[in-house]
């Protein structure tokens, strides 16, 4: 009844906030490197810090006592990214709430504590590249939200039947918020986007949760949760510093956007693939007791030809 009760809630916030977003004008306006070509809501992703609100309403002292630095830093990432859909703001603006609210995150999983100081900086530069990489990677219908849900679902299970390594509410109210959203986003023509405000939350939400795993375990291993994001990111950003691009300016390089752009596929088709693919991934993961190196080598190889060879086709068919 709880659960039936909070899915009310954020189906309710949601409606108030397309409201407000109608009233003033908050919309993502098609240009020459989007994959859509109408106007929508933007910022629609405000649910998700809206869920860990409700969360901690349902939770209030707990809250207060476990996850008040956890809380700053999803809201404040949240805070200036929703700015940043409505009103661009300049890189160090963003950077700097970015490297605070990361703070934030590694004090909430424990990582000062567990890691030696010399590891801090490489975790700031992965979970910064990390939530990048979340907010690349929502360029079409469905894929934050489909995707964010594989891997949420994947952490229940993990919580659940492996290792319990936190309260799970705390991953069921985004799984329930990704649930809202992909309601109102998993369409042919999608009622809102995220925005940025919706990548980074659920990015850092989801971050947060795989980090806390990592530190609880001391398992690697679980880092491959977002394998998928991974591989394209860093083979996208590869191919772009070979041709000598900008790698910090916007782009259609994407695998997904060639497919959305060039061929056409439906973003529900592509969406659902990218999150079936991880799912796969997650299912040999959490069962295979092969060392890091091996599970790399296993997940990256097969994959990483899968995309080169996908991707060789595709911009030699449309002389890209």
């Amino acid at each position: 009844m709880e659960y039936i009760l909070i899915i009310a809630i954020l189906f309710v916030s949601i409606l108030i906030y397309f409201r407000i977003a109608d009233k003033y004008n908050i919309i993502d306006k098609p240009n020459h490197r989007s994959a859509h070509t109408q106007l929508t809501l933007r910022g629609g992703g405000i649910i998700f810090p809206v869920a860990f609100i409700v969360f901690c309403i349902f939770n209030l002292n707990e809250s207060i006592q476990n996850y008040w630095s956890f809380g700053l830093g999803l809201l404040a990432i949240c805070a200036i990214s929703f700015i940043d859909d409505v009103k661009t703001l300049s890189n160090r603006i963003r950077l700097t709430i970015h490297l605070i609210s990361v703070v934030l995150l590694l004090y909430f999983t424990g990582a000062f504590t567990l890691m030696p100081f010399w590891v801090w900086p490489i975790l700031f530069i992965i979970i910064i590249g990390t939530l990048n990489a979340y907010n690349f990677m929502d360029g079409i219908n469905g894929m934050t939200g489909l995707y964010s849900l594989v891997t949420l679902g994947s952490l229940a299970y993990i919580n659940k039947d492996i290792i319990q390594f936190i309260d799970q509410n705390f991953i069921l109210y985004p799984i329930m918020a990704c649930v809202v959203f992909l309601f109102f986003n998993f369409r042919k023509k999608a009622k809102c986007f995220a925005g940025d405000v919706g990548s980074m939350g659920i990015g850092f939400w989801v971050i947060g949760l795989i980090t806390l795993l990592i530190m609880r375990t001391g398992e690697y291993k679980y880092i491959m949760l977002l394998s998928i994001y991974g591989m394209e990111v860093v083979l996208t950003i590869i191919e772009r510093i070979v041709l000598k691009e900008n790698i910090f300016e916007a782009h259609r390089r994407h695998l997904y956007q060639l497919f959305a752009n060039e061929k056409r596929v439906s973003h529900l088709m592509i969406s659902s693939v990218y999150a079936v693919s991880q799912l796969f991934v997650n299912i040999f993961l959490i069962h295979s007791q092969l060392p890091v190196w091996a599970i790399i080598f296993i997940i990256f190889i097969p994959a990483g030809g899968a995309y080169l060879i996908l991707k060789w086709k595709l911009k030699k068919k449309y002389n890209l």
